[in-house]
């Protein structure tokens, strides 16, 4: 009579699958607390790789609220009527923080409402975020509240906000002042970003690879949490005639319903956790808790390639070991590493991003983005392949030493699988912050070496609309007597064109720009001999003069064609005839020699300098003011004192400075963001490292009874467990600062930057990681101590 046969295929698979799952959750004290390790590991990685799916949405949410709240293309501006307002752009800083500020004035009673706003405030109202009410209400925002002279009417709804914490506000002046910016009839759509920069694109691409790479080689130790024990149990399956592959997809039904335990759990933990988003400020980002949502595309992702990667590492985890009945587990002859296809992964991946001959660096086209992240993932995985074969090149060659010397090393001559596969995590993390915080330094480099010279002299600029020369006066004797004030120039520009006539003047250039001010402020910008009110000035720097006497000049220039409009008439050309206003410079107009940019230090370089009396600028069609105002250091909250003048002055203040480095505190931000991800990313393997030493201890816990009943001292095996943790440790952070800063100055060469290391950073990165070793160990002995004790020796 023949057996009957068992079922094939999918069938038996199901059935092998399903008896694993029952056997992991109700294997006991041991199985459970097997599949809870199992679990546990997977929902941290898990969870964080929910939230880097989140980055995108998060990013498109911000932009989305932002267009919606902002004023369309001011190109064509529509007429005055009952549907339009006024709006314009007042955003100042606070102690270095963005203060976004908008000044809306109806022209009729149905206005368009920006988002987050149920009604538009009154005249000498303002709708405030609730984080800038908090902070107006607040003693540290005592010197922000004389800025902002309105009374607060309300707070403005989510809708209008980018984060919780953002500081903005809505206001309308009060009827009496004069009305600024540009006139619209509805908000949004903004004007779209510009496309991202190569470098920017670069550097998202290396995020993505750096951030993940850790996580994934974590998840792939999690699922082999308890392996060794795992076999073990499966020894008595092969006793009641259960064949080797029926034990390896037993096996993988157990990892299976860890797997899928971690993943509810990482789904529960990721939910949690990003109620904390708002809370936390990086690279002046902050978001609502809504916000971080990953894509449904992303999570079907996710919760399709966890469980199926949980499958895939237990069946070659069980390809090396040979379970026997009887309790017999045999593992495999150790093969001898091979060091070729190891060095030939880091070299494929540096080849990818080295530029070929006569190649730009990086255009950011498809080609060169799919180049460099398998460029910069195969150096990465190639670290982690390095790395079991340097440990076994090492340690076999590690002899003599004391007794807990001895044990460690014997110990990882034995079996040092476990151990790289814990510190392979370390590895990869470590080296993928420090290629990536080189990235970043080298590109911001260049701009905070620009703002850290510019930023030498307590100085800040200042611009706005100009009315006449009184109230430009009248505003520099404020400027002066505002605490902290050392000196204050100004003084009124406007750009100017050729004459509106049909012939051509020769002597007019096609755009110049024509200075006003009192012969104080005049000789600031250029080198005058004599000056009275009522002369005129045209400039040269050493080379031909731009304007020449008696030239004749249009006050109130057109503004530059629009595309078609050179051709037919239309606004142009409408305005051309409607402001035009001709002004011929005398002809005893002396040239005289300006100064230079860093003597005026002033934004524009002016080819006509006059006197008030000369010019009269409420004859000029857009001029601007543009004051330079050097104030104390040592004075406390100059600067604030100073933009609270400058607000009283103008509404709608703009400035310009090196006051607030936003380059620095960027990098610095940048700086802290990356620290704190790699150290979080190191916690997070050193979990698994914990685990997996724990796990280790207890597997050992006959010979460790041993040691102890022949008189090893505690202190010894102590020691034992810090070896066999440190030395893998230190190799894989050797290994990791190499391809680190080898990826880095890829990288930077890719975009044709400077190579830029920031050591401390780097020393901090690496010193985190040499500090997991303590952690692990410290951890650890609690479990080893326990496991000393001689009735460990008992058996039946």
């Amino acid at each position: 009579m023949n057996p009957p046969r068992s079922p094939a295929g999918p069938v038996r698979w199901a059935r092998d699958l399903a008896m694993g799952m029952r056997f992991a959750a109700g294997g006991g004290r041991a199985g459970r607390l097997r599949t809870a390790l199992t679990a546990a590991g997977v929902a941290l990685g898990v969870a964080v790789l929910l939230l880097g799916a989140s980055v995108p949405g998060l990013l498109d949410a911000r932009h989305g609220r932002e267009q919606a709240r902002e004023a369309p293309d001011p190109a064509h501006p529509p007429r005055a009527a009952d549907d339009t307002l006024r709006y314009a752009t007042a955003d100042t800083t606070f102690h270095g923080t963005p203060v976004r500020g908008r000044l809306v004035r109806p022209d009729g009673a149905h206005p368009p409402v920006p988002p987050g706003v149920g009604r538009l405030p009154g005249p000498g109202r303002m709708l405030v975020s609730p984080a800038l009410k908090k902070l107006l209400d607040s003693p540290e925002g005592a010197l922000l509240r004389p800025r902002l002279d309105y009374t607060v009417a309300g707070t403005l709804g989510d809708a209008g906000l980018l984060g919780p914490g953002e500081l903005t506000y809505v206001a309308r002046p009060a009827a009496s002042a004069p009305a600024h910016g540009t006139r619209i009839d509805h908000f949004g759509p903004a004007p779209g970003p510009p496309p991202m920069q190569p470098s920017a694109v670069l550097l998202v691409v290396v995020a993505g690879v750096a951030l993940l790479t850790p996580v994934l080689a974590f998840l792939g130790t999690s699922v082999r949490f308890g392996n060794e024990r795992r076999e073990r149990r499966l020894a008595a399956l092969r006793l009641v005639g259960a064949d080797i592959r029926t034990t390896r997809r037993i096996a993988s039904g157990e990892a299976l319903f860890g797997s899928l335990l971690g993943l509810v759990a990482g789904g529960a933990l990721f939910l949690a956790g990003r109620q904390l988003v708002p809370l936390v400020t990086l690279w002046d980002i902050n978001v609502f808790a809504a916000d971080v949502t990953p894509g449904p595309l992303a999570v079907a992702l996710i919760a399709a390639v966890v469980p199926t990667a949980a499958v895939v590492v237990t069946l070659v985890a069980q390809r090396g070991v040979t379970v026997e009945p009887l309790g017999v587990v045999r593992h495999r002859p150790p093969v001898r590493r091979r060091l070729w296809w190891r060095v030939a992964l880091p070299a494929a991946g540096a080849l990818l991003l080295v530029p070929r001959g006569g190649e730009r660096p990086w255009s950011g086209t498809p080609w060169d983005t799919a180049r460099l992240a398998a460029g910069s993932m195969l150096l990465l995985w190639g670290v982690t392949a390095l790395l079991p074969w340097l440990v076994q090149a090492v340690v076999g060659r590690l002899h003599r030493g004391p007794v807990s010397w001895q044990l460690a090393v014997r110990r990882l001559q034995l079996n040092s699988a476990p151990a790289t596969r814990a510190v392979a995590g370390i590895t990869v993390a470590v080296a993928g912050a420090i290629a990536l915080h080189m990235l970043m330094t080298g590109m911001q480099a260049g701009y905070a070496r620009a703002y850290a010279e510019s930023g030498k002299e307590p100085r800040i600029g200042l611009w706005g609309e100009a009315r006449d020369w009184p109230r430009t006066q009248r505003a520099l004797t404020a400027l002066r007597a505002t605490p902290g004030v050392t000196a204050a120039r100004g003084f009124v520009h406007t750009l100017a064109g050729p004459r509106p006539t049909g012939d051509k003047d020769p002597a007019a250039p096609a755009r110049s720009v024509v200075a006003v001010g009192s012969c104080a402020e005049l000789r600031a910008l250029a080198r005058l001999e004599t000056c009275h009110d009522g002369e005129v000035f045209t400039t040269t720097t050493g080379r031909e003069r731009t304007v020449a006497p008696g030239a004749t000049l249009d006050l109130t220039p057109p503004d530059e064609p629009m595309p078609g409009e050179a051709d037919e008439p239309g606004p142009a050309q409408a305005r051309k005839g409607a402001r035009s206003h001709p002004w011929s410079v005398p002809r005893d107009a002396r040239t005289v020699p300006l100064r230079s940019p860093a003597q005026s230090r002033a934004q524009v370089v002016p080819d006509v300098l006059a006197t008030p009396s000369a010019l009269d600028i409420r004859a000029v069609g857009d001029p601007t003011v543009e004051f330079t105002v050097d104030f104390d250091r040592g004075t406390p909250d100059a600067v604030e004192h100073l933009r609270n003048t400058a607000a009283r002055l103008d509404p709608a203040p703009h400035e310009f400075s090196a006051v607030d480095n936003p380059h620095d505190a960027q990098l610095s931000s940048i700086r802290t963001g990356l620290f704190a991800g790699a150290v979080l990313t190191l916690l997070l393997i050193g979990s698994g490292l914990i685990i997996s030493t724990a796990e280790q201890l207890h597997e050992r816990r006959r010979l460790l009874s041993v040691l102890a009943a022949y008189g090893t001292r505690r202190a010894t095996l102590g020691r034992s467990v810090l070896w066999q943790t440190a030395v893998p440790v230190v190799l894989g952070l050797g290994l990791a600062l190499a391809c680190g800063l080898a990826l880095g100055a890829l990288l930077l060469t890719t975009l044709d930057h400077t190579v830029t290391v920031d050591w401390p950073v780097v020393a901090a990165m690496t010193g985190t990681g040499g500090a997991m070793i303590l952690l692990v160990t410290a951890l650890s002995l609690p479990a080893l101590w326990r496991l000393m004790r001689p009735d460990g020796l008992r058996t039946e």
